[in-house]
């Protein structure tokens, strides 16, 4: 199996992604390098810090252009934390702030009056299993540090919310784009569950072009 590609933009746990991600078999490479996202066969975005600092970064490694070009191909992508922020139109933190801008929608601070950033264990309801979640059981609990959260313009894409102070979008898809809200790689059983499923699903459709 080619690895994937894992977007180094100075921000971010990106060795606990990759790990988890060996852990199961799927070999993954850190890289900054946009030729290397644009060849490669699935690429996740992860991401901690500020929206406004990492998409200045993005932009100043030329990723941006390389993630828009893989997505449009209908590469499988994944988002996780910020990197789910990040795919879309605008966020509030430090901003109004443009995004990728490949989803409308925009980012949004807890509201008042939470104990923020939300961080910890919570449940997610799935509303639709769609493919990251084939196996996981609706209301699992999966970790969670964030102080923003996403309002998607079209509620279609969203696979599953959790409550913190309000019901929220944490999981998104469509076609070949995913996001979660939550960290997959810290979230024991069922968040390698996820990014197993995410391999396999980088599998299929790599041997489906080869």
């Amino acid at each position: 199996m080619r690895p994937l590609a894992i977007i180094d933009y100075g921000m971010g746990n990106l060795l606990s992604v990759q790990k988890a991600l060996a852990k199961l078999g799927y070999p993954a490479e850190i890289t900054s390098d946009s030729k290397v996202v644009a060849a490669a066969p699935g690429v996740i975005l992860p991401g901690v810090g500020a929206f406004a600092g990492a998409m200045a970064n993005l932009q100043q490694r030329g990723l941006v252009a390389a993630i828009r070009e893989v997505v449009r191909r209908g590469v499988p992508f994944l988002g996780i934390c910020l990197g789910l922020q990040l795919l879309f139109s605008t966020s509030e933190e430090g901003g109004p702030v443009e995004g990728l801008n490949l989803l409308p929608g925009e980012v949004k601070r807890l509201p008042p009056g939470l104990k923020v950033p939300h961080m910890g264990w919570n449940q997610v309801q799935l509303l639709k299993a769609g493919e990251l979640f084939q196996g996981v059981p609706t209301g699992t609990n999966f970790y969670f540090v964030h102080s923003y959260y996403i309002d998607p313009a079209d509620k279609t894409i969203v696979t599953g919310t959790t409550e913190y102070g309000l019901t929220f979008a944490v999981s998104i898809q469509r076609g070949n784009l995913f996001g979660v809200q939550f960290h997959p790689e810290k979230s024991s059983r069922w968040g390698l569950e996820v990014l197993k499923n995410f391999g396999e699903l980088v599998n299929r459709a790599d041997s489906a072009c080869h």
